[in-house]
């Protein structure tokens, strides 16, 4: 992070191993923490330790390992509910990330009060997990997708989100920050918009709670989910808030071992309460549980000092890119930052700009970004998406310039085994 009396940005980056690896990754600037971040060791030490000392099944064993394992698991749920401010530790369900998350509510959830002739609201900018499940979902139901509209990559407005709901509309998902550009929504004005006409909110915070404080009840959306794994946590770990009364009626999303109560076969399935009832089977336990890990590492650097430091990388970024012929800056990263500044370099395709960094040992993320949709609805066929976390610096933006002001056509093929466009 940008340089604290408490936490200096070298004794920062000094917790994650892979930074380390300078043998393995010489000058290596990784810049494509949209996508997934780095692990502090106390998170890998944390997925190590279950595995070593509490190694067993939860909620299925009366001996002490077990017992320890439950403990384990459901104080990774209890740290999650206090970090996210929510009511009760049964409004945290473990997910596999936002996508898991999405499906799920979609397939219980929403299916139940979605029907023919009705409609589902999204923006404009939201990213294929929180697109897909309830275009699906649209097409089976009989429903109509109904899409806010988002000028330019600025934040949806909450008269805009407005003059898109009707009397059929049943559910409205929106981002809370756009995964392209960084752009935050003001998810709390558009979820007091939705719930004056009666209308439930799902919120994806896969891009802010990596950034921003989040609390769940201050937002009032009836939903929120992210993935652990864009927020120092594991690769599948992610988490389902939902509002207890909300979730509480819910059917299993999936069925099968730690759903039921009992079973016979012929007499109807009793199925437990939530949130286990929509965990089935054996959950990832350590993931759960470094994901907790996680969360608690960053709230120990002070949430204040990580905005300073994000707004510190991208104001830099954006004021040093801006200086180089051709780079354009998309949407207005800089006003609220949250750790995203996605360029297109003109005449030049976002994978050759991408490949051309590769060779300069800096790894950003190019094309669509899984948004599609809004690349189309800006104009763009991609953009060059570089992204921050908390042990980037300001001299891996001084290599990105660098960088970008060789690029010339043709230095790097787009026509390359297994590359695609979309």
């Amino acid at each position: 992070m940008t340089d604290t009396a408490a936490h200096p940005l070298e004794s920062v980056r000094a917790e994650f191993p892979f930074l380390d690896h300078a043998d393995k990754r010489p000058q290596l600037a990784y810049l494509d923490n949209a996508a997934t971040t780095q692990k502090p060791r106390c998170v890998l030490d944390s997925l190590v330790d279950q595995y070593v000392t509490a190694n067993s099944n939860v909620g299925r064993g009366f001996y002490e390992l077990s017992r320890r394992a439950t403990g384990h698991y459901e104080q990774a749920r209890a740290t999650v509910r206090r970090i996210l401010n929510a009511a009760h530790d049964e409004e945290i369900v473990f997910t596999r990330g936002t996508t898991d998350a999405t499906n799920l509510l979609a397939e219980t959830f929403a299916a139940r009060i979605v029907g023919p002739g009705d409609d589902v609201v999204v923006s404009g900018m939201e990213h294929n997990s929180n697109l897909l499940p309830w275009r699906r979902l649209c097409e089976r139901q009989g429903a109509t997708l109904r899409v806010v509209p988002t000028a330019a990559g600025r934040p949806v407005q909450p008269d805009a989100l407005a003059a898109e709901l009707s009397p059929r509309t049943r559910l409205v998902a929106v981002t809370h920050v756009s995964n392209v550009l960084g752009t935050v929504n003001p998810v709390r004005d558009l979820v007091r918009v939705a719930h004056e006409r009666g209308v439930p909110v799902v919120v994806d915070g896969a891009q802010a709670v990596p950034h921003l404080p989040v609390d769940v009840r201050e937002i009032g959306a009836d939903f929120y989910c992210f993935s652990g794994h864009k927020v120092y946590g594991p690769m599948g770990s992610g988490v389902l808030y939902g509002r207890r009364d909300l979730l509480v009626d819910l059917p299993p999303y999936q069925v099968g071992g730690g759903t039921v109560k009992g079973v016979s076969h012929d007499a109807p399935v009793s199925y437990v309460p939530v949130p286990a009832r929509l965990e089935a089977g054996t959950p990832d336990i350590p993931a759960a549980v470094a994901l907790a890990t996680a969360l608690t590492w960053l709230e120990g650097l002070g949430r204040e000092a990580v905005r300073a430091h994000d707004a510190h990388l991208v104001r830099y970024a954006v004021q040093a890119l801006g200086e180089i012929d051709r780079v354009r800056v998309i949407g207005d990263p800089a006003t609220d930052p949250a750790g995203i500044v996605s360029i297109a370099v003109d005449g030049l395709h976002p994978y050759d700009v991408g490949g051309h960094l590769d060779q300069h040992g800096i790894a950003v993320r190019s094309g669509v970004h899984c948004a599609s949709t809004f690349l189309d609805d800006l104009g763009l066929v991609g953009t060059v998406r570089i992204s921050f976390a908390v042990y980037s610096t300001v001299a891996e933006i001084d290599r990105v310039v660098a960088a970008l002001r060789t690029v010339r056509a043709g230095e790097w093929t787009t026509h390359h085994p297994g590359v695609r466009f979309r």
